[in-house]
């Protein structure tokens, strides 16, 4: 199976979640934070999204900072993957 995002969506692969501090201490389970660093799996073709022409910015492989709340979490063959919109996409990681 394959996700394939339609419009102005696109599909993250979330960044995995850092066990330890900078200064080494590990964190149990419920104090790692949710990561806002993910790589871009599949674009959407963009095209007019509420009357406006949405052109896409960011491509698969891309790594990239999207807001923390954003998206809709989604689970195939065993990943989890975020389907966000571009608009919620902060910044690409270079």
């Amino acid at each position: 199976m394959k996700l394939v995002p339609l419009f102005d969506r696109v599909v993250l692969e979330q960044v995995k979640a850092e066990e330890t501090t900078k200064s080494g201490i590990v964190l149990p389970g419920q104090d790692k934070e949710k990561p806002s660093e993910a790589v871009v799996v599949a674009v959407g073709p963009g095209g007019v999204v509420d009357g406006k022409e949405i052109t896409m910015q960011v491509k698969a492989k891309d790594h990239v900072i999207y807001s923390k709340y954003a998206g809709t979490e989604v689970e195939l063959e065993g990943k989890k993957y975020i389907v966000v919109k571009q608009n919620d996409i902060l910044a690409i990681v270079k």
